[in-house]
């Protein structure tokens, strides 16, 4: 079991541990927050709810060992509450309205302009608001005008080959890579007596897969145990390889992102 809440993310570039007056005082220019959006939802009989929050974090405690004081880049506090909808009926699911978390959403990123930050990444990690989060930040750049960035935690890992195929592509929920990370972060919240081995009625033979959303689904169209994936193939030590993996490639792209800007020349030869 890793610790919670330390290292440079929590003890050096957690923006809440500073006071008000220093955090006016905090260059803007330059500087870039991470605002990571997870959930509470269900995943199956042998993990916790706070799942998705978990990875969030444990995937950002990994990518700020890339990073320095000098990088300019703070963590703020992890929103805990998603657009859980399509786990609603099933016991522990706290789930936002559409509506709710881009209204939370858009007051945050507000008050944080008001602040004169001027660049904010959605470190986002339940599947279930993605679609909802282009649309925030989209709203977000045009209101507040500050420069808005998108990271979906599932796609940073580059260590696929951990995982068999069927687990690639139909084990998006509670599955192996998700339990393996729950092992690593935080063991004595997994059941390892539970541990479920359940796919989607779907097969590659389909003209359509839910994979490419072209048709809508909620969990119990897929599942009787609230499971699309084999846990029974999760390990400690791979959820370890997978955080890791998915923190160094998060680094890497917090840094483009703070020095990416649009090529005004080309705005202008546009118009």
């Amino acid at each position: 079991m890793t610790a919670r809440y330390q290292g440079m993310a929590y003890n050096e570039l957690f923006l809440p541990r500073l006071s008000g007056p220093e955090i006016g005082e905090l260059a803007k220019t330059g500087a870039m927050l991470i605002l990571p959006i997870g959930a509470m939802e269900q995943h199956g009989p042998h993990l916790p709810v706070y799942t998705d929050t978990l990875i969030g974090e444990g995937m950002l405690t990994e990518a700020f060992r890339h990073l320095t004081p000098e990088d300019n880049i703070w963590l703020l506090p992890h929103l805990p509450y998603g657009k859980s909808n399509e786990h609603a009926g099933w016991s522990g699911t706290v789930t936002l309205s559409a509506t709710t978390l881009l209204a939370v959403l858009m007051d945050i990123a507000d008050s944080l302009a008001r602040s004169g930050f001027d660049r904010l990444v959605l470190f986002n990690t339940h599947g279930g608001n993605a679609d909802l989060l282009n649309l925030a930040a989209r709203d977000i750049r045009e209101k507040t005008g500050m420069m808005v960035f998108r990271i979906d935690g599932g796609g940073l890992d580059n260590d696929k080959e951990l995982l068999t195929p069927e687990e690639r592509m139909y084990g998006i929920h509670a599955g192996d890579s998700e339990t393996s990370m729950i092992m690593h972060l935080h063991n004595d919240w997994v059941h390892r007596d539970l541990l479920p081995n359940e796919y989607p009625p779907v097969t590659p033979e389909m003209k359509l897969q839910f994979s490419n959303k072209r048709f809508a689904w909620v969990m119990k169209d897929l599942s009787e145990s609230g499971v699309c994936g084999n846990a029974q193939l999760a390990a400690a030590e791979k959820g370890s390889t997978l955080l890791s993996s998915a923190g160094r490639n998060a680094a890497e792209l917090f840094k483009l992102m703070l020095e990416f800007q649009f090529d005004k020349k080309m705005q202008m030869e546009s118009v």
